[in-house]
């Protein structure tokens, strides 16, 4: 989460963010608080038009589509912290995000007959001014005429929730689930109906024993053999679920773990299909575990297969806490 720290003086304290990450104040941060509303989002997309999440000059991004509707209804700029960037291509079925407005301008968000809530009234705006920036969307991708119309439902806004001011949807979570889905079996590709959130591939994979083999790699592990390291962050994870169904030639990976470094569910789809496939053996694959080091021959699965399907938050109470035990940053000497 990226935190503008402004410092303005001790003679003047005033608030430098209306709307972001965090509200900073000089001075008591409860006292700022108490003067706005934390709001929580709860959203999907089709992640296939968009250049990810990430907010991006001249790209057309989720978090730059939503920010842009929210700035419609509340005619300010706004800065979302969301639960878990996505990469461009990959989706997302359940995706959270947060943001603070002022208390006034929540509390009078009501219907002109004074009927709904502030959760309803901002959700059915949101949803308006959501169509409205997609189709704005379209222009700057420079859609021709016949295509105008296709990012419409890219984006699905299912909840507006009024939150404690510790949430912090991206902090506050106890674990992240992904969905990764193949299409095997198939020299020519992918069925035309699941080219969009699938990788193809010709060979046919064996289920029961990628189930084995990945049972190995779950646990508290530093996963730097699959993930592109941030400056200053850890790659330390505890990996709790990777589980492999199949449903006719679709064949579905379900992967969970506290939290994921960058490119870790597409490194390790991509390790474990290598290993599927017949490319690369058992002791490779362990080896890339047990002597974590960035590795060229750990090749990223494509982004349309991935998709970000669950965020999972603690009880209301827990929310500050859990965010302190994120924030410090873990090695496996501390585990």
């Amino acid at each position: 989460m990226v935190v503008s720290t402004e410092h303005i003086g001790e003679q003047n304290p005033q608030i430098i963010l209306d709307c972001g990450d965090d509200l900073l104040a000089k001075g008591s941060a409860d006292i700022a608080r108490r003067n706005y509303q934390r709001i929580r989002l709860d959203f999907s997309y089709d992640g296939a038009p968009f250049s990810g999440w990430a907010a991006q000059p001249g790209r057309v991004t989720v978090q730059g589509i939503l920010e842009n509707a929210l700035e419609l209804i509340l005619r300010k700029p706004v800065r979302l912290t969301v639960a878990g960037r996505t990469d461009a291509g990959v989706h997302a079925q359940h995706q959270s995000a947060h943001l603070d407005i002022e208390l006034s301008r929540w509390e009078a968000m009501r219907g002109r007959d004074g009927q709904g809530t502030p959760e309803e009234i901002m959700a059915r705006k949101l949803r308006g001014a959501l169509k409205r920036s997609l189709a704005l969307a379209e222009e700057d991708l420079g859609l021709p005429a016949p295509l105008r119309g296709s990012l419409q439902g890219a984006i699905v806004l299912y909840s507006v929730s009024a939150v404690p001011a510790d949430f912090d949807a991206r902090f506050s979570a106890t674990g992240r689930s992904y969905i990764y889905r193949i299409y095997d079996g198939s020299h020519a590709g992918a069925d035309p109906l699941y080219r969009g959130f699938s990788w193809g591939i010709g060979e046919k994979l064996d289920i029961e024993d990628l189930n084995r083999i990945s049972a190995s790699l779950l646990g508290l592990h530093d996963f730097l053999s699959f993930c592109k390291p941030r400056e200053d962050a850890t790659t330390v994870r505890e990996l709790r679920e990777v589980r492999w169904e199949r449903e006719g030639q679709l064949v579905t990976v379900h992967i969970s773990a506290d939290a994921f470094c960058h490119h870790m569910v597409r490194s390790l789809v991509g390790a474990l299909v290598r290993y599927g496939t017949g490319q690369k053996d058992e002791a490779w694959l362990l080896e890339r575990l047990e002597k974590p080091a960035r590795d060229s021959s750990v090749l990223l699965a494509p982004a349309q297969g991935l998709s970000l399907s669950a965020i999972h938050y603690p009880a209301q109470e827990e929310y500050a806490a859990q965010a302190s035990r994120t924030r410090r940053k873990r090695s496996l000497e501390q585990a």
